[in-house]
């Protein structure tokens, strides 16, 4: 593995440069993704359609994600990986301005569409192109970096997008990515460096990686451990409002320390993870599963509340990095496909852990989707054990 690894790497002196570039274009993806969430009313108010409908802004982006991860780099595939991620970037920027200005609900849903593509084409690529400009060993941290920012604005994206609403409206708030993305542009084109095209990855290619036992295992693993969070996560807001007590205030102070928590615990992660590895991959899915019992048994108690959070926010965080570190060792030679089907994977797993956790949020009781992330983190727990002590295949070569 590490003469594939040193053969991929591209020398260039700004090499963390790029890595805190892509971190901004990430932070804005996923902000851009989950805004809506705190925008529903006033944006199904000027569109005049439903807030239920207003919601299924997340639910398209989502389905488009999951098919451009599987079928778009195959598209572009003879393509510079540096000119790929630019083209995302301008589609990014395209959907700021379609939503921004959308006259009706079709070209909002359009716009929206849009950003899909943007996250699942760049996700999809971005192991493989970070694996390209920095070393193996100091993958694991620039993964880090990338996915604290996606940690922060997972949690950052609702209050920001309601002050922002509140203060510019909710057309002002999504045309706040317009700037932003051409800013990104200017800056990937001074820093990201000349990375050809390899071989072509196709969806077909993507479904073969599920041959390597050891790798379907560690996307089973991930997947329940991405249903499990946002089948919970999902929801906290009502939770605390509803169970907890909190006041508005209160509430968003929670929040923002869960999203610093996660910062914390993405900074941490990339120096734990060279050396116990597996031991991280097993040991957050099964901590996880544990405080989503805790918070149905103390939830009430406002405290005691709070500090699970933040322990939630610190362990949820780390998930993704450590799957992607992880696969950068099993599957070297494969990541732009192994990252397309993952992203793939966790667009689906977000989707259904929302929908059913929001189902039986309405239809049995506010501790049910809590009891299904408690499940479904055991179901990763159990993966993640033999994930880790299966031998990869591609280490055997």
């Amino acid at each position: 593995m590490e003469a594939t690894y040193d053969s991929q790497l591209v020398e260039t002196p700004s090499a963390w440069g790029a890595v805190i570039c892509l971190s901004l274009l990430t932070f804005v993806l996923v902000a851009s993704e989950f805004m809506p969430v705190s925008l529903l009313t006033p944006l199904a108010r000027d569109l005049a359609i439903t807030e239920g409908q207003a919601g299924q802004a997340i639910s398209v982006s989502g389905f488009f994600a999951v098919v451009t991860s599987l079928f778009g780099n195959a598209l572009l595939s003879k393509l510079d990986r540096r000119t790929v991620v630019l083209l995302y970037t301008v589609v990014l920027v395209v959907s700021g301005l379609a939503i921004t200005f959308a006259p009706t609900y079709p070209v909002f849903m359009f716009g929206r569409a849009l950003i899909g593509v943007s996250i699942g084409g760049f996700w999809s690529l971005s192991t493989a192109i970070l694996a390209r400009i920095v070393s193996r060993d100091d993958l694991p941290r620039a993964i880090a970096m990338l996915q604290g920012a996606t940690a922060f604005a997972t949690v950052v994206a609702a209050p920001l997008g309601s002050f922002l609403g509140g203060l510019i409206g909710w057309r002002g708030a999504f045309f706040i990515v317009v700037p932003i993305g051409l800013a990104a542009i200017v800056w990937q084109l001074a820093v990201l460096p000349s990375m050809p095209a390899e071989e072509p990855v196709s969806a077909g290619r993507m479904v073969g990686l599920l041959g390597n036992r050891a790798f379907a295992i560690g996307m089973a693993a991930t997947t329940l451990a991405f249903m499990g969070q946002f089948s919970l996560s999902t929801y906290l807001r009502p939770f605390l409002e509803g169970i907890t007590g909190l006041d508005v205030n209160t509430l968003s102070m929670v929040l923002l320390g869960l999203g610093l928590a996660g910062l914390v615990g993405t900074s941490l992660v990339g120096f734990v993870l060279r050396s116990h590895l597996g031991a991280v991959l097993i040991g957050l899915p099964a901590m996880l599963s544990v405080i989503a019992l805790l918070l149905i048994a103390l939830g009430p108690v406002a405290v005691a509340a709070a500090v699970l959070l933040l322990l939630w926010g610190l362990f949820t965080s780390p998930i993704p990095v450590a799957w992607s570190t992880w696969m950068a060792k099993v599957i070297p030679d494969d990541l732009e496909a192994g990252g397309g089907l993952q992203v793939a994977l966790i667009q689906f797993a977000i989707t259904f852990g929302a929908f059913a956790g929001g189902l039986l949020f309405d239809t049995a009781s506010w501790w049910s989707p809590f009891a299904l992330a408690a499940l479904l983190l055991l179901g990763s727990t159990l993966f993640a054990v033999a994930a880790a002590t299966s031998t990869p295949t591609s280490r055997q070569s």
